[in-house]
């Protein structure tokens, strides 16, 4: 992680900026998982006057895991990638006192690969399997106005317009209601397959009580035109970004939102209670049974489409300032899905559903040369599908599926502590050292669960749980000059 400014002139200013970072797991010479990001960005500011300034950006970013499988005639590699080159233009314009305008746009040019199959010799058992390369162009022009109505009164409205364009090269696909595909067109390099246009707008209001009480609503439109889909029981770097198509359609979400805060004790404390209602539209879930690299051609054929809802309540105390400063919060929320063709047609919770999230984190300056911080979280597992029996069919066991997402991974709750050391200063660089350990206490949080035959007893199957990161020590060392 690496950050240059630059100064041309009064008026102008260049800013550099770069990161990248990589997980490695492995476990012994049989699997290897490896994911990471990649950013870079170079930023100039132009000020035109004290009320007027632009800021222009021009931003590269590379994700990618790679897993490779040596067991046996089963040696393989799955690679995926997301590339991004997006063009940033905002000017900020303090128009008086009561108006702040930020007007915009951005370009970005997206490539994807979902997923690409490997063997990596001749005798390897696992055929070639490759989901298609997709490319597509996303523009967006947005108008913002931060409006100080009166000494109570505050208003904050905007239009965010989107486009978003499929291109070529690639096979696209017409299907039935059953995900069979019934046509198939080729787009050559560069060539326009379809456009979506949609509208974001958004409105935000706060309105003061009293000197330490307030009041403040919300909506808000959001449309997302990449995806991520999973078939696993937890989260991991092998989920899968895809790119709408003629077929996937962007997810919009439309977001209410209500909150009162109060400021308590002389301002030290800030106590905020929200609640928030969404409905989301063209979620997307896999099929039962599906096999995404079996049907490498047509991922659509694995997916369904339906619509969404989430809503809760979250309760949050802040002290922000004195030597101890953090906040305590907690969230009580449903994600629901209903999607035709699973779980028969009937609500079901989402794999991200979290009905209770709590979270401490706690910062202590002991001195001017010493802090010590500590952050702790629990929420209650994802929801999950797991097999609620077996079969037999010539001498093979299958597990069979009743509800979608009906059971749960166990809690997840962890302990964090550091410790800081703020170095002397030597002219212009100001430095410290950073000491701390991640899951301090050890717990073994479920990363997956999987199911097995029990050897002694084929009859009984049993649960195997990985867990991964029981504890973590580091230590980093950050400096400015």
């Amino acid at each position: 992680n690496a950050k240059l400014n630059y100064n041309i002139g009064d008026k102008d200013r260049v800013f550099l900026s770069g990161y990248f970072g990589k997980d490695v797991m492995a476990a012994g010479t049989t699997f290897g998982v490896d994911w990471g990001n990649a950013t870079g960005t170079v930023r100039w500011n132009h000020i035109f006057s004290n009320k007027l300034f632009s800021n222009t950006s021009l931003i590269f970013s590379n994700y990618n895991y790679n897993i490779s499988i040596r067991s046996g005639t089963n040696e393989f590699d799955i690679f995926s990638q997301i590339r991004d080159v997006n063009l940033k233009q905002e000017f900020q314009w303090y128009v008086n006192n009561k108006n702040n305008i930020r007007i915009g746009f951005n370009s970005m040019y997206h490539t994807i690969r979902p997923g690409e199959v490997r063997p990596v010799s001749s005798e390897s058992s696992i055929n070639l399997a490759l989901l298609q390369r997709r490319y597509s162009w996303e523009n967006g022009l947005y108008f913002t106005n931060n409006w100080k109505a009166s000494d109570r009164l505050e208003l904050t409205y905007g239009l965010r317009l989107t486009s978003f364009s499929i291109l070529g090269a690639g096979d696209f696909f017409g299907m039935d209601d059953n995900g069979v595909v019934t046509d198939t067109l080729h787009y050559t390099k560069g060539q326009f397959v379809r456009t979506y246009i949609n509208p974001e707008p958004r409105l935000a209001m706060s309105f003061q009580l009293n000197h330490s009480n307030s009041l403040k609503a919300s909506y808000v439109r959001n449309v997302q035109n990449l995806h991520l889909i999973s078939n696993s029981t937890t989260s991991s770097p092998t989920d899968k970004w895809v790119a709408s198509t003629n077929i996937i359609k962007p997810e919009v979400s439309d977001l209410w939102a209500i909150g009162y805060y109060q400021n308590l004790w002389d301002n030290r404390y800030e106590l905020t209670i929200e609640n928030y209602y969404k409905t989301m539209t063209n979620q997307i879930d896999y099929r039962d049974g599906a096999n995404v690299f079996q049907n490498s051609d047509a991922i659509e054929t694995q997916l369904l489409f339906g619509i969404g809802r989430a809503y809760g309540a979250e309760l949050q105390l802040k002290k922000r300032n004195g030597r101890l400063t953090g906040w305590l919060s907690y969230t009580l929320s449903r994600t629901e899905r209903k999607i035709a063709g699973i779980n028969n047609d009937k609500w079901y919770n989402a794999r991200q559903d979290r009905t209770h999230d709590i979270a401490v984190v706690l910062s202590y300056q002991l001195n001017k040369k010493w802090i010590l911080s500590g952050n702790w979280v629990y929420y209650t597992g994802n929801a999950v599908t797991f097999p609620a029996g077996k079969y037999t069919i010539d001498d093979q066991t299958y597990f069979y599926y009743t509800e979608r997402n009906g059971y749960r991974m166990p809690a997840y709750h962890r302990l964090d502590l550091g410790v800081t050391w703020i170095l002397k200063q030597r002219g212009r660089l100001t430095s410290e050292l950073n000491f701390s350990v991640y899951n301090a206490y050890g717990r073994e949080n479920a990363y997956t669960i999987s199911f097995r035959e029990n050897k002694e007893n084929p009859n009984e199957t049993e649960a195997v749980q990985l867990a991964l990161f029981k504890y973590i020590p580091s230590v980093s060392y950050n400096f400015k000059f």
